[in-house]
């Protein structure tokens, strides 16, 4: 939690060297902000966050491998494995079920890349004293998932994806070489796919779309 009387350590988590740089730059001319760590990668982030137990991880979801779900998957890594630090999502995508799919994995806060730097500052803060942090776009993408009705699936794009080559029989090796991702990573959106449909096999998980209008 935030004092008046301590200064917030930050790490900072995106694969081009130039916006940490400026990140850095921005956040270090206020008092109670300062910038401990940074990281290019996930695998450099979890070590940052290991040694510096910063208050706050600044982090891009998108990282430099080509994962669409590396971002995702360390933001609910840090959250769970070290929660006394706020994970702030900073990126510069801005979709209604990445918003969402974000604070469900433990962000507690989202905010574009483009926001005011007042902006950025007064979410850091706000994250550190243990409230959530929006800007007014990804504000509006949550108030949207809330009206959404909780019966019906709110699946990313590239699990949308996954979905309409599940429905067409294709394996997951076939998947992969299609949207050029791992096996693995397949893997990984299929089971989401199955979680978020509520089915047990990919048969059904088609059967069950077909029936919401998602196919």
């Amino acid at each position: 939690m935030i004092t008046d009387q301590r200064t917030l350590g930050i790490v900072l988590v995106d694969d081009h060297a130039i916006v940490r740089q400026g990140l850095r730059t921005i956040l270090d001319r206020e008092d109670d902000l300062t910038v401990i760590g940074e990281a290019a990668s996930a695998a450099e982030a979890r070590a940052v966050v290991d040694r510096t137990r910063p208050d706050i991880v600044l982090l891009d979801l998108k990282l430099s491998t080509g994962s669409d779900t590396e971002g995702l998957d360390l933001c609910a890594e840090l959250a769970a494995g070290h929660p006394g630090t706020g994970v702030l999502v900073l990126t510069t995508f801005l979709d209604d079920a990445l918003v969402v799919e974000a604070i469900h994995r433990g962000a507690r806060g989202y905010v574009i890349k483009d926001v005011e730097t007042t902006g950025l500052v007064s979410a850091i803060r706000a994250v550190a004293r243990g409230e959530s942090a929006f800007d007014s776009r990804s504000a509006s993408a949550m108030v949207r998932s809330i009206r959404t009705p909780r019966a019906e699936p709110v699946l990313t794009a590239r699990e949308q994806n996954v979905l309409e080559l599940l429905a067409r029989g294709l394996s997951n090796r076939d998947i992969g070489a299609r949207l050029y991702i791992s096996e693995t990573t397949v893997k990984f959106h299929v089971r989401n796919v199955l979680r978020k449909i509520g089915a047990s096999s990919r048969a059904e998980a088609v059967y069950e779309a077909g029936k919401r209008g998602l196919l």
